[in-house]
Formats: structure tokens, C-alpha cells, sequence
């Protein structure tokens, strides 16, 4: 099915009615913050997850950036984003808001435009491909630098922070890899182009602290669901050789779920494969999202 409709500045259209202007700053500047969100279908209709937690960090996204006021608050977003889903007859889909800088702002100040704001809602399978699940993917640590947190605002999802990861991605695909995992300014672990990464040794959990990456909602989400199956999750800064030498590493993302890495670098990780402490996860958190978990209820939003 394609996508039919999209919520533009408080109203719901037609694709071809929600257009934006070539002379539109966002275009040009990068100036605009997003969010990636999913919609499953669940045994009691489709539902989204972690909607409120998600449009919470959009808004606050453009508090970083720097809008002072905002033209809609998270109850109506929320429900925006319901109806752009009911008007497009998904069971299950991708949603993203952007808010983006309009009708103005060329002299590059944030107080020169007013923010418009946009939902779009598309079907989007395995962002890693139908195997990864089951496989796992190919990794390599890329050649360029995750941000650095006083050069961008490594807190938001801002649009103009992303070609970083696009030249990253890119690199790595060329090369032959899946997926790219980047270092922070201090040569750290920092994330992946769009996930972020644990790795797994002697049955204890790591991750790269919070100082220099995006904290993702999945990110959190796995913290808590670790808890529940009996696992501590340490945050910490994390080498690159320690990549190489753990039992499991894993990435996880809104697009991407909870997928293994078998390989970093022409190094297989562990046996090559998911391995059962991924699984065990993946199969917690497959289990949230589609409503089958003890925890479902209050993180879904029921959109009919």
C-alpha cells in the first residue's frame, strides 16, 4: 500500500497537496528535528510505541535546536499521528514528525523563521534486511568521527546532524558491510548511523554512556527489559578491541529493532551468529511491541 495522506500544520491532506516550497530553509540548512517512530499490528488493532516518549523528545529536539515556541503541544501531535495512520489504513507502519524551519530564517538565526510541522506515516519492513533477525549483520568501525557534543547537539534528532551518518552508511555499504559503527572524538564506541550498541561478556551487559550519543527510546526500552530477564546493563566507555573480543554485540534502534553483530571488521563476534543473550531480547522486545508482553499495555498507543 502506498502512503495517501499526510498531516501538514494542523490539517489532513493528500500526498499531493502536503508540499513544501524549494525556498524553504529546512531544505537548505538542515534545519529541522524529526523522529522515527513504529506502528505494529497487535492482536487488539495497530498500536504504536512509545508515541508520547517519542514526540516528548521531538519537542524537546526543537527546544535544543532552539525554537522558543512551538505551535502544537505532544496531546495533539499524538493524536495526529493516530488519525494520519486511521487515514492511511495501516495495520502496521513507520511515522515520522518533523518540525522545520519555514517562512524564513535565511540569515541563519533560528528567531528569523517560523516552525512548520509534518506527519507522514509509510509500510517499512527490516530496516537491516528479512536475515539480519536470524544472522545477524556485518559490521565495520567507519573512518569518520561521531559528533562531537559541543559541534552538534548529539541530544536531538536534528536533520543537519545526519550527514555524518550518511557518509558513514555509505562508506560502509561500499565496502561490503551492513552497518557502520563510529567512535566518539575520543576514539570511544560511541553508535551505529541510526542504532545504538551493547556488547555482551561474560554474561554482563555494556554500553557507551550517554555523554556523546543519542539516548534512543529502544535504547531505554532494552535497559528495562534486561532488568526483567535478569541482566544488569553498565554504561561505560567502551574500546574498540573490546568489540572484537566480546561474546555478543547487538544493536537496537526504532528502524532497526534488536539485531546482532556476527561479524566487526572481518572478526567473527563470538560463534558467528545471534547469540542467546540477543535472542532473549529480541524475543522480549518483539514481544512488547505486538502486545503480548506484561509491559505492552502501557507503552502502546491504541490507534483505532
Amino acid at each position: 500500500m502506498k502512503t495517501t495522506h499526510i498531516w501538514l500544520n494542523g490539517k489532513l491532506g493528500s500526498v499531493a497537496e502536503a508540499k513544501i516550497d524549494f525556498l524553504t530553509p529546512a531544505l537548505h540548512y538542515g534545519v529541522a528535528v524529526f523522529e522515527g517512530i513504529r506502528c505494529y499490528k497487535t492482536t487488539r488493532g495497530p498500536a504504536v510505541f512509545r508515541l508520547t516518549e517519542h514526540l516528548e523528545r521531538l519537542l524537546e529536539s526543537a527546544r535544543i535546536l532552539g525554537w522558543r515556541e512551538l505551535p502544537y503541544d505532544v496531546l495533539t501531535l499524538s493524536r495526529a499521528s493516530t488519525e494520519t495512520i486511521r487515514a492511511n489504513g495501516f495495520d502496521e507502519c513507520y511515522l515520522r514528525p518533523v518540525i522545520y524551519q519555514a517562512e524564513g530564517g535565511w540569515n541563519l538565526s533560528i528567531d528569523g523563521g517560523k516552525p512548520h510541522v509534518g506527519i507522514a506515516v509509510w509500510e517499512w519492513g527490516a530496516y537491516l534486511g528479512q536475515d539480519a533477525l536470524e544472522r545477524g549483520v556485518r559490521a565495520n568501525v567507519s573512518s569518520f568521527t561521531r559528533h562531537h557534543p559541543n559541534v552538534m547537539m548529539t541530544k536531538a534528532k536534528i536533520a543537519g546532524n545526519y550527514p555524518n551518518s550518511v557518509l558513514a552508511k555509505t562508506e560502509s555499504l561500499r565496502l561490503g558491510f551492513d552497518e557502520a559503527i563510529m567512535l566518539d572524538p575520543q576514539g570511544y564506541v560511541a553508535e551505529c548511523t541510526g542504532e545504538n550498541i551493547f556488547v555482551v561478556k561474560g554474561g554482563r551487559i555494556s554500553t557507551p554512556d550517554a555523554g556523546a550519543i543519542l539516548e534512543g527510546i529502544t535504547r531505554d526500552t532494552l535497559f528495562t527489559l534486561a532488568a526483567d530477564e535478569g541482566f544488569e546493563v553498565v554504561e561505560r566507555p567502551i574500546s574498540r578491541d573490546q568489540l572484537y573480543s566480546a561474546n555478543e554485540v547487538f544493536v537496537c534502534g526504532t528502524a532497526a529493532e534488536v539485531i546482532g553483530l556476527r561479524e566487526i571488521d572481518f572478526r567473527v563476534i563470538g560463534t558467528g551468529t545471534t547469540g542467546p543473550v540477543t535472542r532473549k531480547l529480541q524475543a522480549a522486545y518483539h514481544a512488547l511491541v505486538r502486545g503480548d508482553h506484561p509491559r505492552a499495555q502501557a507503552w502502546l498507543t491504541p490507534v483505532r
